[in-house]
């Protein structure tokens, strides 16, 4: 069973696998990102007529929640253009908007001789021990993930993700794949237990300076809290060959 099951052109149905973990009667928002990521490359594939250009940042805002029920989602462009496009992407639930995406989209060039990254790499999954998430967190989504992690502290951690649950009963790409695990940096090293502060993001924005290949997902994750009611989870996120971009997500801590 997959994340999500399509049942018409735009809409999908969550399955248990989404319950979410501060409301398991409620989505996890990971798995959404991962489908509004495939609804952006499906939509473009089918307009480019086999030119594609390649996804460079996805930036989301989450609205409100949402229920483990069917979704619609709604794709749109804001800029065309043929080396570079903006696009949005909006899920909803019963006509209401739940989580908004604007991506961009650059044209492939051969930069082979020039790339290089000086973000530190990750040890390899193998040199880290198996940790079960489902200590710290409820929810369907965070039992179907495997984590393999080297805590230094709270909120400061290294760690490796993958799931045997596909994100749909289609294929998908392995950035859309990856995209629907991004969300679960925030949780995966908590300052504070979650049954004493909560700390939701409000967002989640991911600049990638190339795709993801299948497998282990890595995150080198620091979370922060402010004074004021202000949080900030930022990431580097990596794949086995290496760095592949940034996260940062915004939370709302908000004391028991």
């Amino acid at each position: 069973m997959p994340y999500f099951e399509r049942t018409g052109p735009t809409t999908f149905r969550a399955t248990e696998h989404v319950g979410g973990a501060w409301n398991t009667d409620e989505q996890h928002i990971a798995p959404s990102l991962g489908l509004m990521t495939h609804a952006v490359e499906a939509d473009h594939r089918r307009r480019r007529d086999g030119d594609v250009l390649a996804v460079s940042r996805l930036s989301f805002d989450i609205l409100g929640v949402l229920p483990i029920d069917e979704v619609d989602l709604e794709v749109r462009v804001l800029r065309a253009g043929r080396t570079i496009e903006l696009v949005e992407a909006v899920l909803s639930h019963a006509g209401r908007p739940a989580v908004l995406v604007r991506a961009w989209l650059l044209a492939e060039r051969d930069t082979a001789a020039l790339a290089g990254s000086d973000l530190p790499p990750l040890p390899s999954p193998d040199a880290m021990p198996c940790w079960d998430p489902t200590e710290v967190w409820p929810g369907g989504f965070i039992a179907s993930a495997r984590l393999r992690r080297d805590q230094e502290s709270p909120g400061r951690a290294r760690y490796w993700v993958r799931t045997d649950v596909p994100l749909l009963d289609e294929p998908t790409s392995p950035l859309a794949s990856a995209a629907g695990l991004f969300d679960i940096a925030n949780g995966m090293t908590v300052r504070v237990a979650p049954t004493e502060v909560a700390f939701p993001n409000v967002d989640l924005t991911a600049h990638l300076f190339r795709s993801p290949r299948p497998g282990w997902l890595g995150f080198d994750t620091t979370v922060s809290f402010g004074p004021d009611g202000r949080g900030l989870t930022s990431s580097r996120i990596h794949d086995e060959d290496g760095p592949v971009g940034t996260l940062a997500q915004t939370l709302t801590v908000r004391p028991a």
